[in-house]
């Protein structure tokens, strides 16, 4: 097949997708694929006068995650401040493509807009449409979705922080401990944790760096677990136990940062009830192709749902290989796997 990763863009998240792809389009070369690495927003360089020769089977050198977010304003600036997060050419990159790999992470490659984009042109994708990645995306929206479907999830509410805000109605409603995230960010970007009112209103105005509306959510302690969903079925969940008090960027994306254990070793029972609620999940976000739910298990056993993520990374840290390779898929194989389930959902 002739494949076009894409990957990059200008997400928080920029950097972890380009691992992603990076590592993606290597291992679809070493399946025999014909791959064209493409960075979303940067596009087809100006000297390219055909896509076509993007393509190639030659092994490129991958990229590694810096400990940093990335500098998006001098991205900008070394691209002559175009603010267009899609780049030149990059709906005919993909059209000369059997399918389109999304390689993305946040903005405007997971939340329903470039699929919806691409749908218009009729191009094959890989991971969930427009709508279910625009409903995963907004974890207020998703949160709600999953609630009905008779999935935990922890109590919370939505801040609009360019409004006045009660910190008392705030603590009312959620408690303390509070967990404080973005409401459309992913990899652990702009999430902090407090304990005390005052902790709490610096936590709102450094997450409202990131977006307008931000999430306050009733801190669950417990054990932090992942469960995919791919193929018509929940992989095996993993325990993710970080070296500091939770997973943040940090420690999702460097290497050694924490131990994590696949099958998780939490019994069949709480196995189980992560299983269900990660089909139920899926069913309820209308997702497509795979995705990943994050838990946590308290000391009840309950597994409390935070989150869905549609295009779960792909790094050599991220937890859906590891979890495939429980399962006895290699990380290539799983790559060809996922390429070959966007020409299925489009025939």
């Amino acid at each position: 097949m002739k494949i076009t990763v894409l990957m990059g863009g200008l997400s928080p998240e920029r950097n972890v997708s380009l691992s992603s792809g990076s590592l993606i389009a290597a291992a679809l070369r070493r399946r025999g694929h014909e791959v064209m690495a493409l960075d979303l927003y940067v596009g087809v360089p100006e000297e390219i006068c055909d896509v076509n020769l993007l393509f190639t089977t030659q092994q490129q050198n991958n990229v590694t995650v810096p400990k940093g977010l990335p500098d998006l304003d001098a991205i900008i600036a070394e691209n002559g401040g175009r603010s267009d997060e899609i780049g030149p050419r990059v709906i005919d990159a993909c059209r000369a493509a059997d399918c389109t790999f999304l390689a993305l992470h946040g903005a405007t490659g997971e939340n329903g807009q470039l699929q919806a984009m691409l749908d218009a042109y009729g191009i094959p994708y890989t991971g969930s449409g427009y709508i279910g990645s625009m409903l995963a995306m907004d974890k207020d929206i998703a949160k709600i979705i999953l609630r009905a479907a008779g999935i935990l999830t922890p109590d919370w509410v939505r801040v609009d922080t360019l409004q006045a805000y009660d910190i008392s109605a705030i603590i009312s409603a959620v408690g303390l401990p509070a967990v404080i995230k973005p409401c459309s960010s992913g990899s652990s970007v702009g999430v902090f944790m407090a304990d005390t009112a005052d902790e709490l209103c610096s936590a709102l105005k450094s997450a409202a760096e990131y977006e307008r509306y931000v999430m306050v959510e009733t801190r669950i302690k417990g054990r932090e677990l992942t469960c995919a969903y791919f193929d018509g079925e929940a992989l095996p969940p993993v325990e993710i136990i970080p070296e500091a008090d939770f997973y943040d960027y940090l420690r999702k994306y460097q290497a050694n940062a924490t131990r994590e254990i696949c099958p998780a070793p939490i019994g069949d029972v709480a196995t189980q009830a992560v299983y269900e609620a990660t089909k139920r999940g899926f069913a309820a976000l209308r997702l497509d192709g795979y995705a990943r739910f994050d838990y946590i298990l308290d000391a009840d056993g309950r597994a409390w749902c935070l989150e869905a993520n549609t295009l779960p990374g792909m790094t050599p840290t991220s937890l859906l290989p590891q979890e495939a390779a429980a399962k006895g898929m290699g990380y290539d194989e799983l790559c060809e796997r996922i390429a070959k389930s966007a020409l299925k959902k489009n025939k």
